[in-house]
């Protein structure tokens, strides 16, 4: 299995945790929920990198709130890496956002609804940085091979894959474990995106979701064989600009990785390094 480096963490030191607000809504939230992660992830010795979106791009309503944007956006992360002092991860929806995001960011996450844009791919692996693909909603996880590939043809190793949920009709989402067997085949670590999984997507003008299954999903991949989880989080998710359905809860965080950190042992003990099925 590649190991895979974000800024001073990477995917050999445990389960990585992949977590923050949906999208930044102020400074002083963002600086709030980053410096109570990197608290939490320092106690339980686990790799964290914090997560937090400048744009979301894809919001179901054009009323929807989508961020500060990417100059305003940047500047926070950047407060963010000098004052927390964690690694970080945001979305790019455009290629032309690349460059200017890898400046401040370690790792440069791929929507799931863009996983097929060549040029978007291509661009974030000339950075440099490292690269989280997600798995979009109507991919088959075979698939994914091509989006690594794209990657690749920059000379950039430093790729993830995420699993975030496949359509089930027309607003809902299951989980298909057997794709993160599929994925993790590929020889990139795999990440599980526990919060986008239990969405409910586009219901009216927003989407909904159910956080209370969220935990449940989390223990059965790492059962499976991944290499770290990804959650949104908020102090207080009903109030959440976006994803306040699925979103956790920023004071449940440290007590369910607490249980899957000792889930994902058990499993190494007894299993190993195992979970990738040929492809």
């Amino acid at each position: 299995m590649k190991t895979v480096s974000i800024g001073s963490v990477s995917t050999s030191g445990g389960l990585l945790l992949i977590a923050g607000p949906c999208v930044m809504e102020d400074e002083a939230t963002t600086l709030h929920i980053a410096a109570a992660l990197k608290e939490i992830a320092a106690r339980l010795d686990v790799p964290f990198v914090f997560k937090a979106s400048y744009d979301k791009a894809n919001r179901t309503s054009i009323e929807s709130f989508r961020g500060p944007g990417l100059e305003r956006g940047l500047e926070i992360l950047r407060k963010v890496k000098e004052e927390v002092g964690v690694p970080l991860l945001t979305d790019v929806h455009c290629k032309h956002h690349c460059p200017p995001v890898a400046e401040v960011c370690d790792c440069l996450q791929i929507p799931a609804y863009l996983c097929r844009q060549t040029d978007l791919l291509v661009e974030a692996g000339r950075t440099g940085r490292a690269v989280n693909i997600k798995k979009g909603q109507f991919m088959d996880p075979h698939a994914m091979r091509h989006a690594i590939e794209k990657v690749l043809s920059t000379g950039n190793e430093n790729i993830l894959v995420t699993e975030r949920g496949t359509f089930l009709g027309y607003n809902d989402l299951v989980v298909d474990m057997r794709s993160l067997v599929v994925m993790r085949g590929f020889g990139f670590p795999v990440i599980f995106d526990a919060t986008h999984s239990v969405q409910r997507p586009s219901v009216g003008s927003s989407s909904g979701g159910d956080r209370e299954m969220a935990p449940h999903l989390m223990r059965a991949a790492v059962g499976c064989g991944i290499d770290g989880i990804f959650m949104e989080t908020h102090p207080e998710p009903e109030r959440a600009l976006s994803d306040s359905r699925n979103s956790m809860r920023l004071d449940d965080v440290e007590g369910l990785v607490v249980r899957l950190k000792e889930l994902h042992q058990a499993r190494e003990k007894i299993f190993g390094n195992q979970g990738g099925a040929k492809t």
